[in-house]
């Protein structure tokens, strides 16, 4: 497997192999042992969905050296993670709402993981063995409740504010991919996954320790410097080297 898509047709939702803008539907299960149609499925009137439906979503802080630079706060000693709603889920083309126009609301580009198999208690060098594979993603932050609260969770979770997606690529190496995201056309981050603190079989380990992984979670792994404010209008896009950019507008 490589590119894998979620998608919707009438009331149907399954997954299916993306090559060179063809779709060839899954036969079995994602997260088993799946095959492919060896022919193309018709795409007319098929919605591209969120790759997954996690049970749960798991943001980490302060992961990047440069964004660590950037707030001038010292590299925590291990990672900083809270949940996120999974009703904060949007999927590429979707818009992200601002629920406060009047607060300031900004864009977060991160590498997101897919877990693959149930894992608990994981080493890191046997952490990739739970992977399914990578996509883009956004934590999209009201930075006026962030900043007014010790928890996170509220300022992180609204509504559309986990932009993820389009597709999971099962053959992705993560520890030295660009990182970017253009807002308007303007390149606003733009750093490399080695600037991790934590990187992402680490990071399957740690959350593993505390929490049981099912298949489809995600764990998004942190931003890099470069943060800002987002407006009604704005066109974002998360580009991470291997990944079909991730695209979403601003309402």
């Amino acid at each position: 497997m490589a590119a894998i898509g979620r998608f919707q047709k009438g009331a149907e939702i399954f997954y299916a192999s993306v090559v060179d803008g063809e779709h060839f539907r899954l036969r079995g299960d994602v997260f088993g042992s799946p095959s492919f149609d060896k022919k193309p499925m018709p795409f007319k009137g098929v919605k591209t969905l969120t790759p997954v439906a996690p049970s749960k979503i798991i943001a980490i802080g302060l992961n990047y050296a440069d964004h660590a630079r950037e707030q001038n706060k010292a590299l925590p000693k291990e990672p900083l993670f809270w949940l996120k709603a999974p009703t904060s889920l949007l999927a590429d083309g979707g818009k992200i709402e601002i629920p406060y126009p009047q607060h300031r609301t900004d864009y977060e580009a991160e590498l997101a993981i897919v877990i693959g198999r149930r894992v608990r208690h994981v080493t890191p060098s046997s952490a990739s063995r739970y992977i399914l594979g990578y996509t883009a993603a956004q934590d999209i932050s009201d930075r006026t409740i962030q900043n007014a609260e010790s928890q996170w969770a509220r300022a992180k979770s609204f509504d559309t504010f986990t932009p993820l997606g389009p597709y999971i690529e099962t053959k992705l190496e993560p520890q030295d991919l660009t990182i970017q995201l253009f807002q308007n056309g303007q390149l606003r981050q733009n750093s490399n996954t080695s600037q991790l603190i934590f990187n992402c079989a680490q990071l399957v380990s740690f959350v593993s320790a505390n929490i049981t992984l099912l298949p489809g979670d995600v764990i998004i792994t942190g931003t890099p410097s470069g943060v800002g404010p987002i407006a009604s209008g704005d066109r974002l896009e998360v580009r991470i080297q291997g990944l079909t950019p991730l695209v979403n507008s601003v309402k």
